[in-house]
């Protein structure tokens, strides 16, 4: 073969890698996108607690996942490396926080906040891929960002106040997804080292509030088994987000991060019963075009290469 090609087998291999992290994170996002319905079910209970509750109960799933896999190996070389462990410190505390006030926001029902958040990450992603990571947009994914930042100023304008809830919540799962990328580690062994970092304090908690008789956890009606559950809808599309994340580009990954939030927002309106104003159909149309001359861009970078 002449010196002048690649690789046809490095071409077909990286095709594999991104299709695949294409439909990890897919899945992830959908997943996401159903949770304000889970986490409505427990707007009852403080959103700290529900956070104690998903690190300790994602420690077993994810484990179960590891061992499943065949990782056990790359986990305890993982603890016994300083760097990642502090890396993975980080992630935790970014991904605890972008919890938390999540998790608040649907209680107090503000999900339209949420959901702006959302849409404000993968902004933030991209301008992150293109000064930390040296990635580089084509003209028309230019323009698909210049779209989506319109479109989340329009939405910014409409509430008439700094979204102070909907920018912890972008910066936040911003700098966890660029940490996640940057880490030599895999996914569910990240995961899985996050939440036992985090599990001290979530315990601690746990207790404090079991000595005080405010723990939920006390077996009245659903509230046993909607704590129980946050283990799996924690982890499994954690897992799969970081695996997407890991095969594909920050920039990418990050206007996918789309999907997420347009259903939290469909949520808000059809099922929350929150407003929805002209301003945020603008909006709503400003961010599936760029989605759209985004994915076009891909697509036709990939042609093109074949």
């Amino acid at each position: 073969m002449s010196a002048d090609h690649p690789p046809v087998t490095s071409r077909t291999e990286a095709d594999k890698s991104a299709t695949a992290g294409f439909f990890y994170a897919l899945t992830a996002y959908l997943l996401w996108g159903f949770l304000p319905l889970y986490m409505k079910a427990m707007e009852h209970i403080p959103a700290v607690e529900v956070v104690a509750h998903r690190v300790l109960w994602s420690i077993p799933i994810a484990a179960i996942i590891l061992v499943a896999l065949g990782r056990t190996g790359d986990f305890v070389k993982a603890l016994k490396t300083p760097r990642v462990l502090a890396m993975m410190f980080l992630t935790a505390l970014f991904i605890s926080i972008n919890w938390g006030v999540y998790i608040w926001a649907i209680s107090v029902n503000i999900a339209s906040q949420a959901a702006l958040g959302y849409y404000i990450n993968p902004l933030f992603s991209i301008l992150v891929g293109m000064a930390l990571l040296g990635e580089k947009l084509a003209p028309l994914q230019i323009f698909a960002v210049i779209l989506a930042f319109v479109a989340v100023v329009v939405m910014t304008i409409a509430m008439g106040e700094l979204p102070w809830v909907s920018l912890i919540l972008a910066v936040s799962f911003t700098f966890y997804g660029y940490l996640r990328k940057t880490v030599d580690i895999g996914p569910t062994q990240g995961f899985l080292l996050e939440v036992i970092l985090l599990s001290p304090l979530a315990i601690a908690y746990l207790i404090w509030l079991s000595m005080n008789g405010q723990s939920h956890f006390n077996g009245e009606g659903w509230n046993y088994w909607l704590l129980a559950g946050t283990g799996l809808v924690t982890a499994i599309p954690l897992i799969l987000y970081a695996s997407g994340a890991k095969r594909l580009r920050l920039a990418t990954i990050g206007l996918m991060q789309y999907i997420a939030p347009t259903m939290i927002f469909l949520f808000a309106i059809f099922v929350f019963d929150e407003p929805l104003g002209f301003w945020q159909i603008v909006a709503f149309a400003l961010i599936w075009t760029a989605l759209t001359l985004y994915s076009i861009s891909i697509f036709s970078q990939r042609n093109a290469r074949s």
